[in-house]
């Protein structure tokens, strides 16, 4: 969520950076001006970035951030929510079905590739939600973390309910999500929400050391690995040994399931060709 968003009105600006290298697709919400706040545009732009990188074989896993020094995101623009609010839009709830930008990433069920979010300074309501959302959290230790949206009269709508009381003891997850409280990095280390803190200046070396133990990595296996955890969160533990996995029927029967344990044999490098 933001309280001081300042949109500026008729800009046309891009509001997303999106660049590609050596399989790394980096993902930049632009609008350090305002926090990083996403207005509708916003998510357009996000929408069309991660179906050009779900689609892209040579991309290997995305790291997600936001420009400048001060926040990671806010969340919502809400100078723009409140002048649709004025004009008689339809009230928002659980989810972005029907909305612009859906499937958010929040919602994107199906994808496989892993997501990094690089955070440094606020992540704040749907900010937060979008972290929740990636696979691997790497943070400043000037970072701070909070679902602020009981004190807006919203919910966390982005999937942060459901989330974070899936990642955190249900306790802990509702103290926060009923305050508001906000949470340093620190402390979301220490809750296991994140998986890295360091200071600002060493922040880009630790996500490139983290996406470059995923590009090493067998690209089906990754995408196999990711689909079983995700999808067996809920499931019992011997239906998950019994479940119909795509990515892992895929890798399974993959030229890469047999370089693997040649290359280990062969005392080199695997060379992997994702298929």
């Amino acid at each position: 969520m933001s309280g001081d968003d300042g949109g500026v009105s008729g800009d046309d600006r891009p509001r997303v950076r999106y660049e590609k290298h050596a399989g790394v697709a980096r993902v930049t919400i632009d609008r350090p001006a305002v926090l990083n706040a996403m207005d509708l545009r916003t998510h357009e732009e996000l929408a069309a970035v991660w179906d050009d990188f779900e689609a892209d074989d040579d991309l290997r896993v995305a790291v997600l951030t936001g420009a400048g020094d001060r926040a990671f995101s806010v969340g919502q623009d809400l100078r723009e929510r409140a002048r649709l609010n004025a004009d008689g839009a339809a009230p928002t709830t659980f989810g972005s079905r029907g909305q612009p930008g859906w499937p958010r990433l929040t919602e994107r069920f199906e994808l496989t590739k892993p997501v990094v979010a690089r955070v440094d300074g606020y992540a704040l309501g749907g900010g937060f939600e979008l972290a929740l959302a990636c696979d691997i959290i790497v943070a400043s230790d000037r970072s701070v973390f909070a679902l602020p949206e009981a004190r807006l009269g919203l919910v966390p709508g982005a999937g942060g309910a459901f989330r974070l009381a899936r990642q955190l003891p249900l306790k802990v997850a509702m103290g926060y999500l009923l305050t508001g409280r906000r949470m340093t990095a620190e402390a979301a280390l220490r809750a296991g929400l994140v998986n890295d803190v360091v200071p600002a200046g060493g922040l880009d070396a630790c996500v490139t050391g983290w996406t470059d133990d995923l590009v090493r990595a067998a690209p089906l296996s990754v995408r196999a690995i990711k689909e079983a955890v995700l999808r067996s969160l809920d499931m019992p533990l011997p239906d998950a040994f019994t479940a119909e996995f795509v990515w892992e029927r895929r890798r399974m029967h993959s030229e890469d399931a047999m370089e693997g344990p040649r290359a280990f044999a062969e005392d080199r490098e695997p060379r992997w060709l994702g298929r």
